[in-house]
């Protein structure tokens, strides 16, 4: 097999042994698998190749972009007959429409790289992933319809994409670049394979959608005592400030004291300590003083706030950011915890944090909680953990399950998700089944089976 790989892709793009080690371990270390061969192609006519390789020979493919999943769905398992196809080398810019607000794209290509691609255009892609976007690549985060900073203005990935090139399982090549507004002609083909994690086919190419570039931008950081007051502050925001209001995100304080002890250059925003922070950003096409517009819809908003500050200079708001987008390093250096990336509705983000920090320190007394996210969609990361070093590894070995069974249950009794943006890949799998409908899952399988009947395409992931 490994001399028909290297036929279809060049000796030098398949990488055996300990060469092919570093693509086998997840982002966080916590999964790793084995794997014949890692396979780099340089195009989608190699990627389809390769893929009716392993449909004849019956081994099975893991499709692998940047390597940042948090739930092991970039990695092969320990036992079987399977190969990574790492989409890294395809990162070209095939092309940008700055008239149509539009860009196509290779699947590996860097988030980051996107991002300036359209910001030398004078347009803006507004997919932000504070923790990972210079190493993701997009073809990972549309096969996660990953979230981000800006998905209360712009949406999730998914909303994102007018038009996908996929190798399906049997290697031929769905064309499905279209770069329209509007294609009432069927069914639409694409949101199958965003989100599905590669277990339906090999993203390789994706339109994606632009918008025009912001002119203007003012941030605030806002302390406050409780979650409740950011549910009612968003609110007010969203009514003062409209469509302007593009990020809103909530910090813990636990947080912070992570940031502080891992990060260097971080500061505390304020000469006080408190419970929870805010940072919000308005942005406008439209050279105006946002800064006036934060200011006054915070101070029109009444009791609650217990410190703030706006500010529309970028060096200010870059420290601010600094705290927000090193919280998840600051937790990788810290060591492992329990991790969950929930989503309930808005307005009952408050009752969500508030009842599982209860039924989690009843449990378990002495336990860290670090909560922090997306508030302004309900997304929030909730990771859990004891302090000391020992203690922590063998409090995770005995009790991760139950951990995650106290979480779930007030997740599902707010009427929300397991799993907000980071998918299920091999870390929820499993669990999902005791929280989607049975009929959910039967039409998932069905959907499965009819596009890889012979189960090859990233095994043991999401279903």
């Amino acid at each position: 097999m490994i001399p028909s790989l290297s036929n279809a892709v060049g000796a030098s793009a398949v990488l055996t042994g300990e060469s092919a080690g570093p693509y086998s371990i997840d982002w966080r270390g916590r999964y790793s698998g084995n794997a014949l061969a890692v396979v780099l192609p340089s195009d989608t006519m190699q990627v389809a190749e390769v893929v009716k390789l392993c449909a004849a020979e019956r081994i099975s493919i893991v499709p692998q972009g940047g390597n940042t999943s948090l739930c092991g769905g970039s990695v092969p398992l320990p036992q079987g007959r399977q190969i990574v196809l790492n989409l890294s080398r395809m990162n070209r810019i095939r092309a940008l429409d700055a008239a149509n607000y539009s860009m196509t794209v290779e699947a590996g290509c860097k988030l980051a790289d996107v991002r300036e691609a359209a910001e030398n255009c004078n347009r803006f892609f507004p997919l932000g992933l504070t923790a990972t976007q210079k190493i993701c690549e997009i073809g990972g985060n549309l096969s996660t319809n990953a979230g981000g900073i800006n998905v209360l203005r712009y949406g999730n990935a998914r909303d994102l994409v007018l038009g996908l090139e996929v190798v399906l399982p049997d290697g031929r090549i769905w064309n499905g670049l279209r770069s329209l507004r509007k294609d009432n002609s069927g069914y639409d083909l694409k949101h199958l394979f965003i989100g599905a994690e590669g277990t339906l086919g090999i993203i390789t190419a994706a339109v994606l959608k632009l918008f025009p570039r912001p002119q203007s931008t003012a941030t605030a950081c806002v302390a406050i005592g409780s979650a409740e007051v950011a549910v009612r502050l968003l609110a007010h925001m969203r009514e003062n400030c409209g469509d302007k209001l593009s990020s809103f995100e909530i910090i813990s304080r636990s947080c912070l004291d992570l940031v502080y002890r891992h990060i260097p250059d971080t500061a505390e925003p304020f000469a006080g300590k408190y419970e929870f922070y805010l940072l919000m950003q308005l942005s406008d096409v439209l050279t105006v003083k946002l800064d006036e517009l934060l200011r006054a819809a915070l101070q029109s908003f009444g009791p609650g706030l217990l410190e703030n500050s706006v500010s529309s200079d970028a060096v200010i708001a870059e420290k601010w950011w600094k705290l927000r987008k090193n919280i998840s390093e600051a937790q990788k250096r810290e060591g492992i915890s329990i991790k969950h990336d929930v989503s309930v509705p808005v307005s009952r983000v408050a009752e969500f944090i508030a009842r599982a920090d209860t039924a989690l320190r009843n449990a378990f007394p002495g336990m860290r909680i670090v909560a922090f996210g997306h508030m302004g969609d309900g997304n929030i990361h909730y990771n859990v953990s004891m302090p000391e070093a020992e203690q922590n590894k063998n409090f995770i070995a005995l009790h991760e399950a139950a951990v995650n069974m106290l979480v779930y249950q007030v997740v599902r009794e707010l009427d929300g998700s397991i799993s907000a943006e980071h998918g299920l890949g091999q870390l929820k799998r499993d669990t999902i089944r005791d929280y989607k409908d049975p009929l959910e899952l039967e039409l998932m399988l069905n959907i499965k089976q009819t596009l890889d009947p012979l189960g090859l395409m990233n095994p043991g992931k999401v279903i």
